[in-house]
C-alpha cells in the first residue's frame, strides 16, 4: 500500500525542527548521521540531507512516534516521506 505524502519536504523540515528542539536529540542526529551543523544548514533543500533526518527517526521508533504525533501525522507518513525524497 502506498501512502500519499503531499509535502514531503515540509514534513521533513518539520521533523528536523522537532529533532532540534532537544539538544540531546540534535547531538544524536549529528553523531549518528555524520552531518555537521553547517552541512545541515546548507542542506535544508537537499533531499539527501532530509532523507538522513527521516532515516534517523525511522531508526528509533520512540522518536518516530513522538515526532509523528507532534506533527499530527501517523508514523508511516514520515516513512513514506523518506521514500518519496529518496527517489
Amino acid at each position: 500500500m502506498t501512502i500519499a505524502v503531499p509535502e514531503p519536504f515540509a514534513l521533513a523540515l518539520g521533523a528536523l525542527g522537532w529533532i532540534l528542539e532537544s539538544e540531546a536529540r540534535a547531538n544524536r542526529l549529528l553523531d549518528l548521521t555524520g552531518l555537521t551543523p553547517e552541512r545541515l544548514r546548507a542542506g535544508l533543500a537537499d533531499p539527501s540531507v532530509l532523507v538522513a533526518v527521516l532515516e534517523f527517526l525511522a531508526a528509533h521508533e520512540p522518536d518516530l512516534v513522538a515526532c509523528a504525533e507532534e506533527l499530527g501525522v501517523e508514523p508511516p507518513v514520515l516513512i513514506a516521506a523518506k521514500e518519496e525524497l529518496s527517489r
